[in-house]
């Protein structure tokens, strides 16, 4: 469904649509930035509340902070000096994070306007084009994004890209959530477990060098259910800021589809599983964000989300024993992201 709040962008329409599934669960799409604006889910008490950051009108969202809710790309998180190789060609890319690429670049995919392709009662298709050399980029890249709320209360995200040319590769979804409700307080008291025993370390950019280590005996280890407060300002972090870190998702083999982790509300009773054919998760604890006026007039403040971002690993072109991000000709980008909603 479409509602009514509707503006043109480069003589292209913008606006909010609605899914639904058979539960009483809605998501609400624009096709600015592909991005998810509002999420209602029910606690144990089947009271819904919208557990995702995000603004009210489309134009704070294309104003304002521009990752609530988006997909990144084309490659999502650093790349490490904004440049990378592939078979032997340099390519650079905008720099946009210190000394790195972050998230696509200046002007990347959550800043497009994406054709509205297909629009179910739980269902919306997006796609987009992104020109060969865009933010530095190789190949004529056809993106493809379908969200759907399913009967199990999944909100279901599947990635699927061509190109013409040999590029790099790897999106997210950047939704900031809150399973107490957008708006309501910190994070610091939701549970998160995660299916991972080992994390990339990070430079003093905020990239990955190359290294991974097991997490055992550090505070990276989420491996049995931790309280987020009990670890969000340890050392191995940015200790008054939070967490910003990726974690290399226990898998059989690179593509397995595999739960990620989760994170749980005890006052709501709210759980949310991450189920992902992506290599690593990145947990980002809304460190960036500074008393900013939301939905409903609500403040939102640092350590007031936790995003869970199933994506290839930070800085993969360049390591080459990291999952290869690399797409070329005749092949295709084909990854899932499953946000499972459920009560305890």
């Amino acid at each position: 469904m479409k509602t009514k709040d509707s503006v043109l962008v480069d003589g292209k329409p913008v606006s909010f649509y609605t899914i639904v599934n058979v539960n009483g669960m809605s998501c609400d799409i624009t096709n600015f930035g592909a991005k998810v604006i509002r999420l209602y889910a029910p606690d144990r008490n089947n009271k819904f509340d919208d557990v995702v950051l995000g603004f009210d009108t489309l134009k704070e969202v294309m104003e304002q902070e521009e990752y609530y809710g988006a997909v990144c790309g084309r490659f999502a998180n650093r790349i490490k000096d904004g440049k990378f190789y592939i078979d032997g060609k340099e390519y650079k890319l905008a720099i946009n994070n210190g000394t790195n690429a972050l998230h696509g670049g200046v002007d990347a995919f959550n800043t497009k306007v994406w054709d509205v392709v297909v629009v179910e009662e739980s269902k919306i298709v997006l796609s987009l084009l992104s020109p060969d050399g865009e933010e530095g980029y190789p190949g004529n890249l056809k993106v493809t994004v379908t969200y759907e709320l399913t009967k199990e209360n999944e909100l279901s995200i599947h990635y699927e890209a061509t190109t013409d040319k040999p590029t790099v590769m790897g999106l997210t979804n950047h939704s900031y959530f809150n399973l107490k409700g957008a708006g309501n307080g910190t994070v610091k008291d939701h549970v998160l477990q995660l299916n991972a025993g080992f994390v990339t370390i990070l430079d003093e950019s905020f990239a990955p060098t190359g290294e991974i280590r097991p997490v055992e005996g550090t505070a990276f280890d989420f491996r049995e259910p931790v309280v987020v407060g009990e670890r969000i300002d340890d050392e191995v972090y940015v200790p008054g800021w939070g967490i910003d870190n990726n974690w290399c998702i226990n898998k059989e083999q690179y593509g397995d589809c595999a739960l990620a982790g989760y994170v749980y509300e005890p006052v709501s009773g709210r759980k949310m599983e991450v189920i992902t054919t992506m290599p690593g998760v990145q947990i980002y604890t809304a460190n960036w964000v500074e008393k900013q006026i939301g939905k409903e007039g609500k403040i939102y403040d640092r350590q007031d989300a936790i995003c869970l971002e199933a994506q290839g690993f930070p800085n993969s072109p360049n390591v080459p024993f990291f999952p290869s991000p690399v797409l070329r000709p005749g092949q295709k980008y084909d990854e899932w992201c499953i946000y499972k909603f459920s009560v305890e």
